[in-house]
C-alpha cells in the first residue's frame, strides 16, 4: 500500500539527537556502532513513542524537546541503556 504520509517515531530522533551528550560523561563506556545501536534500542523500549504523520507534529515534537521533564526523562532512559550495555556489551570487550 502506497501513501504520500509517512509515522515517524520523533521520540527515536530525540534520543539520538541526546546521545552523545550523555554518552561524554561515561568515557569508558564502548562507543562502537554495536554499543550505540544498543544503547539507543534499550532506551526507546522505555520511552512512550511520539508518532507523528505531518510536518506539524514534527515541529511538535521538537518543541517537546525543549521541555525539562521530557527531556530528563530521556537523560534517565539513556543512562539506564548506557548501564546495561556497559555491563553486558555483545561483543568482546
Amino acid at each position: 500500500m502506497s501513501s504520500k504520509y509517512m509515522l515517524k517515531n520523533q521520540m527515536e530522533d530525540c534520543v539520538w539527537e541526546l546521545l552523545d551528550q550523555v554518552l561524554a560523561q561515561y568515557p569508558e563506556v564502548c562507543k562502537c556502532e554495536n554499543c550505540r545501536y544498543d544503547i539507543v534500542a534499550l532506551t526507546l523500549n522505555r520511552l512512550p513513542p511520539r508518532y507523528t504523520v505531518r510536518v506539524k507534529g514534527e515541529i511538535y515534537a521538537k518543541l517537546a524537546m525543549l521541555e525539562a521533564q521530557h527531556r530528563a526523562d530521556i537523560y534517565q532512559a539513556l543512562t539506564q541503556a548506557i548501564l546495561i550495555v556497559k555491563q553486558h556489551p555483545r561483543h568482546e570487550r
